[in-house]
């Protein structure tokens, strides 16, 4: 029978697999603000890239990925040197401040992409502005696994065409969340306690990631998009609420 903490490993894998596969790209920012209310901030994190890279390979088979290298090396260059500071800080953050940062991206986050149809494009900063993007990109995967939340909203606001957005965020995810594995690994981060962890999430999140896939083919993008914004936000605001008191004590 599992413990309480594998049930929440599951529930967060199921519903984040889910997404991810509606949406792509969305496993870290679910799944995080599920077990951070009674997991490990540095099992949170560990879990949250390996779910997220999981949900890349299982959608690989099911999506269409064009590689557009020219468009993309910015953001990858950026994103390969967050990843490491991202990492070194992960040990040394307080749970509290853990919970707090992701509050405030989720909150700060969800409601501008929702707001982001009516937003003015933004053309200044070129291939120095992507980079710092994916800098940012990857600075929150290797402390989260957050990797996608910036640099999408920034390709939202550069208002590049739907399959090249998609293209760019897909392939940047999947490739530093590799690189953000392999620096867990690397790094020590992976404990031994969490190796029977692995297959859990992984296992928990195939089924529902496929379906989402299957789900996505059939509904609109834009109304999906909006519902899930808003449920994170509301888990954003939710987080906050748990992390502020004690900090503030």
């Amino acid at each position: 029978m599992f413990s309480p903490d594998y049930l929440l490993l599951v529930v967060g894998a199921v519903i984040a697999g889910f997404v991810q596969g509606l949406s792509g790209f969305a496993f870290s920012m679910v799944a995080v603000s599920i077990w951070v209310w009674g997991l490990d901030p540095k099992l949170v994190s560990v879990m949250a890239v390996f779910g997220s890279l999981t949900g890349q390979l299982v959608a690989m088979a099911s999506v269409k990925r064009g590689l557009h290298l020219a468009v993309l090396g910015p953001y990858l260059a950026g994103g390969l040197v967050g990843i490491p500071i991202g990492v070194l800080l992960l040990p040394l953050l307080d749970p509290n401040v853990f919970k707090l940062i992701l509050g405030i991206v989720l909150v700060a986050w969800c409601p501008t992409m929702l707001l982001s149809g009516s937003l003015p494009q933004v053309r200044w900063g070129g291939r120095i502005a992507d980079a710092v993007s994916g800098l940012a990109g990857g600075f929150m995967g290797g402390l989260g696994g957050i990797t996608g939340a910036i640099p999408t909203l920034w390709t939202t606001l550069r208002g590049l065409e739907k399959n090249e957005q998609r293209a760019i965020i897909q392939n940047f995810n999947l490739a530093t969340l590799a690189v953000t594995f392999i620096a867990y690994l690397m790094t020590g981060v992976v404990s031994t306690e969490m190796w029977p962890m692995f297959p859990v999430v992984a296992l928990a999140l195939f089924l529902p990631a496929r379906l989402g896939v299957r789900v996505y083919a059939r509904m609109s993008q834009a109304r999906f998009r909006q519902i899930v914004l808003l449920l994170l936000s509301f888990s954003g605001v939710a987080v906050l609420c748990a992390a502020l008191p004690k900090l503030l004590a």
